[in-house]
């Protein structure tokens, strides 16, 4: 192995002990609190985790087989289904941030008539039509046998060997990323910069009316008018930095690998194979990037797996220092034995 190849081995290992960490953290927050499986974009969130577990145990461990043994891992049927797996999960999980970027557009443009608007009937319809989606393009890939190991991603994904499908294959290729990541991209930039004007507006009248109540408040110390204009600066920067870790960690994580597809379709390009990989890693990166952007770093969240943390720390504290008692009072010791 050269040292590219042990280094994009190194992340991808990185990549999958990081990501089967950050998403079981939040599937136990979601087990462990009542109140985030109460809310509907839990179930979005759920949704969204299952699949960064799923692509962290199944996708990620054979490319990194690929990786160190520049060869197909395992048998055919084992690569079928892992790039069947592949395609399902990376659509899902694109298609699951739309969902939730769609969620917190009906929150924020329409608070009063949410409740009404999405309801636990209408997450599960939304899903139900990810799922749908997301499971339509990997049987025809299947059906066409354009699954296989891909030795420029040294994974199993979406691959044609038969040069007569050649055009069949550029056409599929196309209208998947297009009715996937455009698609996604599309409605996370249109509901996202509403909610962003949203917020701006709401921002704009906090403003005005902490303006008037410095104004009127004329003995107030300097300090106390320095600290009230920082928080306007901080409230108006907050909502675009949010917006822009959305969407920019959406099409961080999935362009390059996308536009690595398209282009590859092209005989003109020659795509260098580790570039291949980085673009690999780049899209696994998503499955650890959204456990934080959508769910850890989140008060509740951080709350939850804060309790659960002090509650086993807790119990094993509980348990040391009755050991400690028994240890002290020989007559408990007789007791249990």
């Amino acid at each position: 192995m050269s040292i590219w190849e042990l280094i994009l081995a190194f992340v991808v290992v990185v990549l999958m002990l990081v990501a089967l960490l950050a998403n079981v953290l939040v599937l136990l927050c979601f087990l462990y609190s009542a109140d985030i499986r109460k809310q509907v974009p839990g179930l979005f969130i759920l949704n969204l985790t299952f699949c960064n577990l799923l692509m962290a145990v199944s996708s990620m461990p054979l490319t990194l087989a690929g990786i160190i043994y520049k060869s197909q891992p395992g048998g055919d049927q084992i690569c079928h289904v892992v790039g069947f797996l592949e395609t399902f999960l990376t659509t899902n999980s694109m298609l699951s941030m739309a969902a939730l970027s769609i969620d917190r557009w009906i929150a924020v443009v329409f608070p009063l008539s949410y409740h009404s608007k999405m309801r636990y009937r209408d997450a599960a319809l939304i899903l139900s039509y990810t799922w749908l989606h997301s499971v339509s393009f990997p049987i025809v890939a299947a059906s066409l046998s354009w699954v296989g190991f891909h030795h420029l991603y040294a994974s199993c994904t979406l691959y044609n060997k038969r040069p007569e499908d050649r055009t069949q294959f550029t056409i599929f290729t196309g209208v998947f990323h297009t009715l996937s990541f455009l698609l996604s991209l599309i409605i996370l930039c249109f509901t996202y910069l509403k909610v962003l004007k949203v917020a701006r507006f709401h921002c704009k009248r906090i403003d005005v009316i902490t303006m008037q109540t410095l104004v009127l408040l004329v003995d107030i110390h300097p300090s106390v008018r320095e600290r009230c204009l920082e928080e306007q600066k901080r409230r108006r920067q907050r909502a675009t930095k949010k917006i822009s870790t959305f969407i920019g960690t959406f099409i961080l994580c999935f362009a390059p690998y996308v536009i690595t597809r398209l282009v590859e379709l092209s005989s003109v390009v020659h795509i260098n194979s580790h570039w291949g990989i980085i673009s690999k890693c780049l899209a696994y990166s998503k499955a650890v990037s959204d456990p934080f952007v959508y769910s850890l770093l989140r008060h509740q969240y951080k709350k939850t797996w804060k309790d659960i943390i002090n509650k086993i720390l807790k119990r094993s504290s509980i348990n040391s220092s009755a050991l400690t008692s028994e240890s002290h009072n020989p007559n408990i010791s007789q007791l249990n034995e």
